[in-house]
């Protein structure tokens, strides 16, 4: 007999982490998106160097979790995989939608949404297909989902969002060949608005870097 794939849809529930206290006095609000095999409350320690006063910072939380290595020791998580990847995206895009609704912030901050390695293929599909509206898109050593299109972010060029491109000379999952093509897919979606930093570093995340995001 042929299997046969069936749907459901049902209420899941999943966490996410923030950093310092929304206040007054806070200036900057980031919605960071961390890369494979990370968790949220982990991949915070970056922006621990932010000026706590001036920044609040919400690290959502990739739902596959899964353990790193045979010990069973450590966890990570992933955003997606090649598996039914249409309809995994539009349950983290849902996700990702209500973190912003119980945050229910004012649109009076500067917002800033950076994605990191695999994060950096969820912000700028949940940029594009919901029009978020942010003053600084911040694509940290990831590549970019081939379905996207200089159109699905032709708001973010109108309204002057900043683009910010991070990285690194020595990354060992950048090959000459993989960076021609996002580099290609950079210039075709963002054109010159696009602000390409090559660090001296791997497949990382800098403190220094992120720290500079907002000097």
């Amino acid at each position: 007999m042929t299997p046969s794939e069936n749907t459901v849809t049902y209420t899941s529930t999943n966490s996410y982490t923030t950093l310092n206290t929304f206040t007054d006095t806070t200036k900057n609000v980031w919605i960071v998106l961390h890369g494979i095999g990370y968790l949220s409350r982990y991949f915070l320690k970056y922006f621990d160097g932010l000026s706590s006063d001036e920044n609040y910072i919400i690290a959502p939380q990739a739902p596959s979790k899964y353990y790193l290595n045979t010990t069973y020791t450590h966890v990570g998580a992933s955003w997606l995989t090649k598996e039914d990847t249409e309809r995994e995206t539009e349950n983290v895009m849902a996700y990702l939608d209500a973190v912003m609704t119980m945050e229910n912030l004012p649109e009076n901050c500067n917002y800033i949404i950076l994605g990191f390695s695999q994060g950096v293929s969820i912000a700028t599909r949940w940029v594009a297909k919901r029009k978020i509206k942010c003053d600084q898109l911040v694509l940290y050593a990831g590549g970019i989902p081939n379905e996207l299109h200089a159109s699905d972010f032709e708001y973010l060029i109108k309204n002057e969002t900043k683009i910010s491109i991070l990285v690194g000379d020595k990354d060992e999952y950048l090959n000459e060949e993989r960076r021609k093509t996002e580099m290609l897919k950079i210039d075709n979606l963002f054109g010159a608005k696009a602000e390409l930093m090559i660090f001296d570093g791997t497949h990382e995340m800098k403190r220094d870097l992120i720290n500079a995001l907002v000097t």
